[in-house]
């Protein structure tokens, strides 16, 4: 009996042991996971990020190698660490915190204990690694900007934080994602997909091979290159016009509403956020409050439109049928509503819509205003047909562009001052400001160059964008789509001629290029700022919005220059250069950069300066130029000795 059971016992415990095994074998290897196991190490293999290009093939955005050392805290066994600290250049303080952060992140996967090694390094560590279990290279690309321009349009990349792990499965601590501009709005066509080897281990935790042949293995897939709409010698010669100023410059293709130029002032070269001091000077860019240079003007400053604002009140006015180009309104050195007058220079009176908008006459545009608000018998009614029209041409929202960030602006209805004053209790001439560009109106740089657009097409515009061409696919079918405004193209032309004699006899007239038919606006908005509590008028604010040539234009374009006095001084000045640069890419009015080089506007910005310009000639050196006016000087000094 004791036989026969010890024989059942052996023969129990050996089926168990055989369906145990049948089982491990044959259904749970379906759900293996290579990652559990501890003789194998996985290893990420990093595709290489798409290329970026400009509208005329040159190359914006590459990559360079980079070499990260990688922990797996589970497998590190005890080392010297102040020999490992002394090859990585780093304190044992900071030693035991990553490697504590990287246990805390998980025992058994990768992490980037130091990332961006210089070449040097890798070399030498290389050869020493082996000593250090647990911690192996990792080769991967990071961004290199072949030009130091355009860091508002690029972006960068930076480590991805934990918000965005649990977001997005893809992305593992350590990994690199766009951060800002085009690297931000296209991450997912940049980056490509990574590849995945897995290591098979000995007993002695040493590399053996590939696990299981590669067959789990995946390859790397490379980003897809890029070609944005930017034109870089524009982009180029903007940020230069822009130097010891700030503000917004947006140029936009009408025909195509591609963006030509989209310059933010104060710059900054974008390779300063790239490698191993981008932290550090990522830090000192957001830490300065006054310049702030991460900020895009171009996208994001919300500003009064000013008097570019009134080709829109003429074109509604005229679509609403509430004036012809002809009707004429006094001015007095301004409008006089109720006990208040909302001053305007001196010029011929009485004006109709040309010289309304080539003399810029707020008297004329404040009677414009207030028949579109009388038309209808409710000022409800009135004021929320006013907004829709307004909005008709891009402002009051974020033009559903690809760009990475944006402002709405703001554009009031009949709610607007509901709020403000009660419901019911105001009436036009509360809102009268609106005639001028001035009041409850803002607007970004972007939708006031959108407007030129718009207005130079005679009633429709293209969403602007940045993106021209993804290599082997398409771009998004709404940026080849026109919008309509609600304007009727035949009203255009009254409002384009009064444009155009802004440069002919208005207050555009001494900012003419021979040879180019520009249409433009110029405008001066008064600048408030909140100093101890006390509301404090400061300089105006200098803008300027054109399109050229008159017919079929070819570039649309508005400035905006914070503290810059008024239209003409800075923003039309430096309007008529960039419309010349990209139309006959050459210089005529050496006059007007010449200005705009030589002065600064930091005096108006609080910072020490003697806000005289500094002179140069022949016997100039470099190192006599002042730092705050470097780039602009060493042009000028280049043009001067090259003569």
């Amino acid at each position: 009996m004791r036989k026969l059971l010890l024989f059942a016992l052996v023969v129990f415990v050996g089926i168990t042991f055989i369906v145990r095994l049948y089982y491990l074998q044959v259904y749970d290897s379906k759900n293996y996971d290579p990652l559990e196991d501890t003789a194998v190490r996985k290893v990420f293999t990093y595709p290489k990020r798409g290329y970026v290009y400009d509208r005329n093939g040159e190359l914006l955005v590459a990559n360079q190698p980079s070499y990260d050392v990688m922990v797996i805290p589970k497998e590190v066994e005890p080392l010297d660490t102040l020999e490992f600290c002394s090859l990585l250049k780093i304190t044992k303080e900071n030693f035991i915190k990553t490697f504590n952060k990287a246990r805390n992140y998980s025992p058994r996967l990768p992490y980037v204990f130091l990332s961006n090694l210089a070449k040097d390094d890798y070399a030498v560590l290389q050869e020493k690694m082996r000593k250090y279990d647990g911690f192996y290279i990792q080769k991967r690309s990071i961004r290199t900007y072949r030009k130091t321009i355009g860091a508002n349009v690029l972006g960068d990349i930076g480590e991805v934080n934990q918000v965005i792990i649990n977001k997005d499965d893809y992305y593992n601590k350590g990994d690199l994602i766009g951060k800002q501009g085009v690297e931000k709005t296209y991450e997912k066509t940049l980056r490509g997909f990574k590849g995945t080897k897995f290591i098979q281990k000995d007993r002695f935790n040493r590399d053996i091979g590939a696990f299981e042949d590669g067959s789990n293995d995946a390859t790397a897939q490379p980003g897809k290159n890029i070609t944005i709409t930017i034109d870089s010698k524009l982009q180029e010669y903007g940020e230069l016009l822009m130097t010891n100023k700030r503000g917004g410059i947006v140029a936009i293709e009408p025909n195509s509403g591609e963006i030509l130029a989209m310059i933010s002032g104060p710059t900054y070269n974008p390779n300063l956020l790239v490698g191993r001091n981008r932290s550090k000077n990522f830090t000192k860019l957001y830490n300065d409050s006054l310049a702030q240079p991460l900020f895009d003007r171009g996208l994001q400053a919300m500003y009064p439109p000013g008097s570019p604002f009134k080709a829109i009140n003429a074109l509604i006015a005229l679509q609403e049928g509430v004036v012809t180009p002809d009707d004429k309104f006094r001015c007095n050195l301004g409008f006089k509503y109720g006990n208040r007058r909302m001053g305007c220079h001196l010029h011929r009176s009485p004006a109709n819509m040309n010289l309304g908008i080539y003399e810029s006459c707020n008297a004329y545009f404040g009677n414009v205003y207030l028949k579109i608000m009388d038309k209808y018998d409710s000022r409800v009614d009135a004021m929320n047909n006013w907004s829709k029209h307004v909005k008709s041409f891009g402002l009051g929202n974020y033009l559903n562009n690809d760009l990475s960030v944006g402002q709405p602006g703001k554009i009031p209805n009949s709610s607007t001052y509901d709020r403000a004053y009660g419901k019911g209790k105001w009436y036009p001439t509360f809102s009268i400001s609106n005639a001028i560009g001035q009041g409850e109106v803002l607007a970004t740089p972007i939708q006031l160059a959108n407007i030129a657009a718009a207005i130079g097409n005679r009633g429709y515009y293209y969403t602007p964008h940045i993106i021209k061409n993804i290599e082997s696919d398409t771009i998004p079918s709404k940026f080849t789509k026109p919008k309509y405004t609600t304007i009727d193209k035949k009203h255009f032309e009254p409002v384009i001629h009064g444009m155009f004699d802004v440069y002919n006899k208005g207050t555009a007239k001494m900012l003419q290029v021979k040879g180019i038919e520009i249409c433009g606006k110029t405008g001066t908005a008064e600048n408030f700022a909140i100093i101890d509590g006390t509301k404090t008028q400061l300089t105006d604010h200098s803008i300027f919005v054109a399109f050229a040539p008159k017919d079929n234009p070819k570039i649309a374009i508005a400035v905006f220059i914070e503290n810059g006095y008024f239209g003409s001084r800075f923003a039309g000045k430096m309007a008529s250069l960039m419309i010349e640069k990209y139309l006959k890419d050459e210089i005529s009015r050496t006059d007007l950069e010449n200005f705009v080089l030589y002065h600064t506007l930091e005096h108006e910005y609080k910072k020490p300066y003697s806000g005289e310009p500094f002179k140069i000639n022949r016997e100039t050196t470099l190192e006599t130029i002042p730092v705050e006016e470097y780039e602009a000087l060493k042009y000028l000094k280049a043009k001067i000795d090259s003569k």
